[in-house]
């Protein structure tokens, strides 16, 4: 979700603490101690006293430095995988001209402003993690933030060595002066440091001096613990008397709680509890086996009145009636489609089918909670912190600020822990709250849980009439119909979600004559974004559709939407790139079954180009190999921009090949990876090739803008190797072959 197309994302949150100015977020103060450590200036609160008292007031720190020179930071984002507890130390010790050895990386605390997303808010008023949004809001709050620890120790050092701080270097993470062969490590000068009034102004390092940003293989601070199963999540808390909790919910979305029979499910050894919650009915256990054993017991009478009971062909051929309808919402207009494929010399027209999707990741959804009387904890790997907050107190009675929240690292999300429900932190403190906080509550969700439980991403149709004129005019309408993931929430609204159209046609290329519409159906299944969000439907159908046009143009097609980029300079460097690595300009070395498709596409401010190639054997795909490229701006770590990339290729794959919810009579038909299926690694294309276009731009998102242009990509090559046009995802080219012969 890219949270800079909304215009006010702080409507969530009125009424939440106190606001910081944007010049007074990025100063900083020092806190005496055992350490040096950076943090925020709190509005009303005066600048610690140089004493060495450590309960002056101040917010929480950003770096630490202790006594033994290893430097901590607090990373206010969500670690799901992506990379952000290496990104981000790497921005503080490029600065700091520390070590990569003595970098450590911890959650911060659930707590605006002061750990605000500013690319949600400027003013910081929520705290949270998406868009891709990590690195880029953080790039020069941390840089500054090391620039001013560096400053710090240096004038420390300065003043204890009687020498001038411009005589004084550091490098590794040892302060020098050179001529009297004195040197400090930065825990020897940390608590000196602390005592020093905060600079008002640093100098930023010109980004040709980096040494480690961009530079070499950083090892991700978190590898190690992930591979020795040393890291913490959700499902490892154990707390003194916790139980376990799983909760029966409606079998449709929409149902409710009209009775239910506990006293099976309470006659199951070990089963603790069983509790209504406005979710469902939870069946609390010793553990999680009693538990599961309880909610199978348990007898429950659904009130499905207001449920949703539409099954998939219904909601498709209602959204087929919307996209032939008048009423549509204008997303984006320029020229005169109408009349310029009315007078166009040859007509692409097209309905691409884009099915439910379910994040999946690989650790389902968990959470702890412990309440008391006047506070609740929670340790879960929240992605909307501040949201989860606010949902929680509203569960427990409590308020926000009487919430804590433990950030862990999360098993992936994909978008699914970012919901403004807080489904699964509202289901724990209401677990916890109708027990009677009489012990700590551990709530799981199974993988089928997970799967039937909503939030997918979105059912869409998208209706496309392209043409092209003698003179080369391109001509482009799209009507796109589908559920708004924003519609109902803080941030809904009644024009048109930014998150259903982004990255159309209008956007992306330089067409004169283009009309994006959308329509909103009423469906009662819940959406929420996906890897990518709106990108991953919208590229699909652009680029196939733009690649369809340059075959009725009879142009290549890279050549082809090079002429249609002439404003878009980035699209066309890394379209240049990607062609280039992957040997567009030579002979490809295809034969029966083999082809070589191409799309661009721009998301969370990251323009990613790429180069499939297939082979097809009747109406099996095997993707072969991928050649990508990316201007991301600067690159902060490389290593994890190419993971990212691979990441969102191997995740796009799997949604373009196998990747379906369907449902009948309302119940979701899926329930587990036996039939939601999932790219396995042997699957993987044998090479994906990553690179990175050099660049001096602040650094963008990477984490999503992997997934959108690989299956447009494939489903290029596929055509190139069979002629078949495939326009429905997942891939199904014995149903695309029966409906082209049609």
């Amino acid at each position: 979700m890219d949270f800079r197309r909304i215009e006010d994302p702080a409507a969530l949150l009125r009424g939440t603490p106190a606001e910081l100015s944007r010049r007074q977020f990025v100063k900083l103060t020092a806190l005496a101690g055992s350490g040096l450590t950076l943090g925020l200036v709190v509005p009303g609160c005066s600048k610690p006293a140089a004493t060495g008292d450590t309960s002056a007031p101040f917010a929480m720190p950003f770096v630490h430095i202790a006594p033994d020179s290893t430097v901590t930071v607090l990373s206010k984002h969500l670690e799901a995988g992506q990379g952000v507890w290496t990104g981000l130390p790497a921005i503080v010790a490029e600065e700091l001209d520390a070590s990569w050895s003595q970098m450590r990386v911890a959650s911060a605390p659930a707590e605006v402003p002061t750990y605000g997303n500013l690319a949600f808010d400027p003013k910081g008023r929520m705290q949270g993690t998406g868009g891709s949004t990590s690195v880029a809001n953080s790039w020069l709050q941390l840089r500054r933030a090391g620039a001013t620890a560096r400053a710090m120790l240096v004038q420390a050092a300065a003043a204890q060595w009687d020498v001038s701080a411009d005589e004084i270097t550091v490098a590794q993470g040892v302060v020098s002066h050179a001529s009297s062969r004195r040197k400090a490590s930065f825990g020897e000068l940390a608590s000196a440091a602390a005592q020093l009034s905060v600079p008002a102004e640093v100098t930023l390092k010109d980004p040709a001096q980096f040494t480690l940003i961009g530079k070499g293989r950083l090892p991700r601070l978190d590898s190690r613990d992930k591979s020795f199963g040393r890291e913490r999540y959700a499902i490892d808390v154990m707390l003194p008397g916790m139980v376990t909790a799983v909760v029966m919910r409606p079998p449709r979305f929409g149902g409710k709680v009209a009775s239910f029979d506990a006293s099976a499910a309470k006659a199951i050894p070990g089963v603790v509890d069983v509790v209504e919650i406005p979710r469902g009915v939870a069946v609390v256990g010793r553990d999680l086996w009693s538990a599961k054993k309880g909610r199978e017991a348990l007898k429950v009478t659904w009130d499905e009145s207001a449920a949703e009971k539409r099954g998939t062909a219904e909601l498709l051929t209602h959204y087929r009636q919307l996209a032939g309808g008048s009423e549509a919402l204008t997303a984006a207009q320029r020229g005169d489609a109408n009349g310029t494929l009315a007078r166009a010399h040859k007509l692409i027209h097209a309905d691409f089918e884009f099915p439910y999707l379910a994040h999946a990741p690989m650790e389902p959804l968990t959470a702890v909670c412990r309440l008391r009387a006047d506070s609740c904890e929670i340790w879960a790997g929240c992605q909307f912190q501040t949201v989860d907050q606010v949902n929680a107190a509203k569960m427990t009675g409590l308020r926000a600020h009487q919430v804590k929240i433990n950030t862990l690292a999360a098993g992936g999300s994909f978008g699914r822990r970012a919901n403004f429900e807080s489904d699964y932190i509202a289901e724990v403190a209401s677990i916890a709250k109708a027990t009677g906080g009489r012990y700590p509550v551990r709530l799981v969700w199974t993988r089928e849980d997970d799967i039937t439980g909503g939030r997918y991403r979105p059912l869409n149709l998208h209706r496309i009439d392209a043409g092209i004129g003698s003179d080369g005019r391109v001509a482009y309408r799209q009507r796109v119909v589908g559920q708004s993931i924003l519609a109902g929430s803080p941030l809904g609204g009644n024009g048109v979600d930014a998150t259903a159209v982004e990255g159309n046609a209008a956007d992306e290329y330089d067409l004169e004559d283009v009309s994006i519409t959308w329509s909103k159906p009423e469906v009662g299944i819940p959406v929420l974004w996906w890897r990518s969000v709106g990108h991953t439907h919208m590229a699909f159908s652009k680029e196939v559709i733009i690649d369809e046009l340059a075959e009725a143009a009879g142009q290549d097609p890279v050549a082809f939407r090079l002429r249609l980029l002439g404003k878009h300079p980035r699209h066309s460097a890394v379209l240049r790139l990607a062609a280039e690595k992957a040997g567009w300009n030579q002979p490809f070395a295809g034969g029966k079954g083999r082809g070589r498709g191409v799309a661009v596409h721009e998301s969370f401010g990251s323009v990613v180009a790429q180069v499939a190639e297939v082979t097809v054997s009747g109406d099996d795909i095997r993707v072969d190999r991928v050649v990508c490229a990316v201007d991301c701006g600067i690159a902060v770590t490389p290593d994890v921009v190419v993971a990212q990339m691979q990441s969102g290729i191997g995740y796009g794959l799997s949604a373009a090949l196998w990747g379906e919810i369907t449902l009948t009579g309302g119940r979701v038909d899926q329930s587990n990876f036996d039939r939601y299926r999932v790219m396995r690694i042997n699957e993987m294309p044998k090479l994906v090739e990553v690179h990175i276009l050099p660049s001096t731009s602040s650094p963008s998102g990477v984490g999503e803008p992997g997934t959108p242009p690989i299956a447009p990509a494939v489903a290029n090559a596929v055509r190139m190797a069979t002629g078949v046009r495939i326009r429905r995802l997942p891939f199904d080219l014995a149903a695309a072959r029966k409906e082209q012969k049609a």
